[in-house]
């Protein structure tokens, strides 16, 4: 079940950087680390640095998966975000946090891009 886990997030984000890519975004990272969190895409969408969270399920047993993103899970994006900006000398730069949320059933995808899902929340 782990494996299975882990491989449908992977897959999942795979995904996500397609769509991503069709909707002009160039991806800059996935899987961004440090030890307070992850950030699993950062793109570029025009001049505009993207930190993406992607959010799948297999079926609506859990809600929509928009809903999954918590202000707990806010908080470590945005710290990791900050680390990333700093780190990368783009402490001025246009920044935003999108989500895509990936609903998959049999053999169909729906996904979706929620710009600006949230703000920056550090407290």
């Amino acid at each position: 079940m782990f494996n299975t886990a882990r491989q449908f997030g992977k897959q999942s984000e795979s995904l996500a950087v397609r769509y991503l890519e069709k909707n002009g975004y160039v991806i800059l990272e996935r899987n961004y680390r440090i030890r307070e969190g992850e950030i699993d895409i950062i793109a570029k969408d025009g001049d505009t640095i993207v930190f993406i969270e992607v959010k799948a399920r297999r079926s609506g047993k859990f809600g929509n998966p928009k809903w999954a993103v918590t202000p707990g899970k806010q908080k470590k994006i945005s710290l990791t975000a900050l680390h990333y900006l700093k780190a990368t000398n783009r402490s001025n730069a246009k920044a935003r946090f999108d989500v895509v949320t990936i609903r998959s059933e049999k053999n169909s995808s729906d996904m979706e891009i929620i710009k600006n899902a949230f703000e920056f929340a550090c407290g």
